[in-house]
């Protein structure tokens, strides 16, 4: 008898531990940073769930303490988030994948709500490409990005506005907003990244992305 009480009580016991170890987790999941994605795959590792994103690119998931999340969707690089005990909230940007295909099929699965705002988005990524052709960044960005032109040392996307005021592009290098002049500080071999957003796609930026934004994101230590 003591030991058929013994099996009930550890069997609680481990019952009561599995259930503190489920968490509930919330997210949202974007592209460029401020676009969300719709139906995109959220899995947790161990527990198993699947979930898909809703029209505002959020979800709801439930998992185990310490799982990992592993968030896809077509034409976009697949990211996987470890949780700890106290993770209740997670936020997710996805890589876009620069190519026409893959612009194709994320507005062919409907990832993007807005398909006018992935199109507004050119990318470049220094990734089977010789920047260090380029003697220093503008030529690389004459070079290599269509639709963006330099004058007087200027990134201009959209055009020159011809009354009262600058056409110029808001540059952003690493997350911080730079002059256009301090540009030739940066090495073309030392780029990882660019992106030209324009119209709906460079909101997010307000006001001071109403020519454009010519976002720059340089190599880390591991790059």
């Amino acid at each position: 008898m003591k030991v058929l009480w013994l099996i009930v009580i550890m069997f609680f016991v481990c019952a009561c531990n599995l259930v503190a170890q489920e968490i509930m987790v919330k997210g949202y999941v974007t592209t460029f940073d401020s676009i969300p994605l719709i139906n995109a795959e959220v899995k947790a590792i161990k527990s198993k769930s699947v979930v898909y994103t809703d029209s505002l690119g959020n979800f709801t998931i439930n998992c185990q303490t310490k799982d990992k999340l592993k968030i896809s969707a077509n034409g976009f690089a697949a990211q996987k988030i470890k949780l700890f005990e106290d993770t209740r909230v997670v936020r997710v940007d996805l890589k876009f994948k620069p190519s026409p295909k893959s612009s194709e099929v994320a507005i062919g699965y409907g990832h993007i709500k807005d398909a006018d705002k992935l199109n507004s988005i050119a990318s470049l990524h220094n990734k089977g490409s010789n920047f260090s052709q380029y003697a220093n960044i503008f030529d690389l960005i004459r070079g290599q990005v269509p639709g963006v032109q330099i004058i007087n040392d200027e990134l201009i996307i959209r055009g020159q506005n011809t009354i009262n005021g600058s056409g110029a592009a808001l540059i952003v290098v690493d997350n911080s907003i730079i002059d256009a002049s301090d540009l030739i500080l940066i090495s073309p071999v030392d780029v990882k990244s660019i992106n030209v957003l324009k119209d709906s796609a460079a909101a997010i930026y307000g006001s001071r992305g109403a020519n454009g934004v010519v976002i720059i994101e340089l190599k880390g230590g591991d790059d």
